[in-house]
């Protein structure tokens, strides 16, 4: 008997989706290493551990690691992100995918060496210099994010949290402020907004079948919708929301290297699912007996949408600001480059100038005159396994703690 052939719209999926995987298997093999920013990070051997005044373990502070993407253009929004979340005790992996060009990309490794010295002194800021496609409407974002979170276990042995991050959002708290929320709850916790009810999208979205350009090209490039429909699935249940997210280690090391064979096969069927972003971690925490008792319904994320809503928030300005700040959320997008309401953030919420570190615990010299000039870097270090909250980060943490008391995904 001769082999069935596909129709071509469907070997172009399974195209897309054969790609997905072994782009996931690329970022996890030991034989693929990223080019970063430290060059004692992109070799085999992993990074020079943290000074040794960083204390870990379950007694002592939390650590997260960042995920941090942007476009042509963003490196000097990254930085200035960069700049508003870091901390010593934390990981940070920066990302510009196909729409930056080389030179820009060398730009922010760098900024990322020479600027700051504590980051040259910690070396837990890298950026991935390999060079590759990403369209958020479609699988190759997924594929991004699976792919930093690869690097960053790599990289990181420490962190508690994976928490994503692009280049148009911007913090509400300071370090300290999340620092101490999160060292109120168990750290197998999983901030994921998720919901079971699918509405329009069960045929827009799941029925509907796309493939993902960018998977395979070498240019950001917006996916096609094929001809083709596919039934909604019986061997899992959808669980949609919002693409972003904070992860536990535990749960980001079974998205990458879970001994079942869930995640794999998941991330075949979103392979060819628009916004899959949106859906392949709900689905997978939601379908995990493992995990799905450690999902807490929200993403610490303030958002504004039009009536009805868009496919995108609305962009942020100073009519938003007092809502921002009376928000239970960590952090708020969507955010215009330079926006005024930005330096308002810097001067009443995070107490920095644009070009500063925020001064915290670890480092309380910033802003001061040092030798008659003010001090726009931190050059001396202080305790990083302490922290003092002010009332935005009490507010988190009573926050945080009332909501993990719900999970699962119900």
């Amino acid at each position: 008997m001769r082999p069935r052939r596909l129709p071509p719209c469907l070997a172009g999926t399974a195209l897309s989706a054969a790609l997905l995987l072994l782009l996931l298997l690329l970022c996890t093999s030991s034989s693929y290493p990223p080019l970063l920013a430290w060059p004692s990070s992109s070799g085999a051997s992993l990074p020079a551990p943290p000074p040794p005044r960083a204390e870990w373990g379950p007694a002592r502070p939390p650590s997260f690691a960042y995920w941090i993407s942007g476009t042509g253009g963003d490196a000097r929004r990254v930085l200035r992100l960069l700049r508003a979340v870091y901390h010593p005790r934390n990981r940070y992996l920066l990302h510009l995918d196909a729409g930056a060009g080389d030179e820009e990309r060398k730009a922010l490794a760098a900024a990322v060496r020479g600027e700051e010295p504590a980051w040259r002194e910690f070396r837990n800021v890298d950026v991935v210099g390999h060079r590759y496609a990403v369209d958020p409407t479609g699988s190759s974002a997924l594929a991004a994010v699976l792919h930093g979170a690869a690097v960053l276990l790599k990289v990181g042995p420490h962190w508690d949290w994976l928490l994503t991050l692009s280049a148009e959002d911007y913090p509400l708290v300071t370090q300290d402020d999340l620092l101490y929320a999160f060292s109120s709850v168990p750290r197998d916790l999983n901030f994921i907004d998720h919901t079971r009810d699918l509405g329009w999208k069960e045929h827009e979205r799941f029925e509907k079948i796309i493939v993902d350009p960018s998977l395979y090209m070498d240019r950001n490039t917006e996916p096609f919708l094929s001809k083709e429909t596919r039934q909604m699935p019986d061997a899992f249940q959808i669980f949609t929301g919002s693409p972003w997210l904070i992860l536990s280690r535990s749960f980001t090391e079974h998205c990458v290297h879970g001994g079942d064979n869930l995640p794999r096969k998941l991330l075949m069927y979103f392979a060819n699912t628009a916004y899959s972003m949106e859906s392949y971690f709900q689905t997978l925490i939601c379908n995990s007996s493992d995990f799905r008792n450690t999902t807490v319904n929200a993403d610490l994320r303030y958002f504004v949408w039009d009536d009805p809503p868009g496919l995108d928030p609305l962009v942020l300005n100073e009519s938003h600001f007092q809502n921002i700040v009376n928000s239970t959320a960590a952090f708020a997008r969507r955010f215009e480059d330079d926006a005024p309401v930005l330096k308002k953030m810097d001067d009443e919420v995070l107490n920095r100038s644009p070009v500063q570190l925020v001064p915290e615990v670890w480092c309380r010299n910033l802003g001061k005159e040092q030798r008659g000039v003010a001090s726009e870097s931190c050059l001396k270090w202080g305790d990083i396994n302490t922290f003092r909250p002010g009332r935005a980060g009490e507010k988190l943490r009573q926050f945080i703690s009332e909501i993990s008391q719900t999970r699962g995904c119900g």
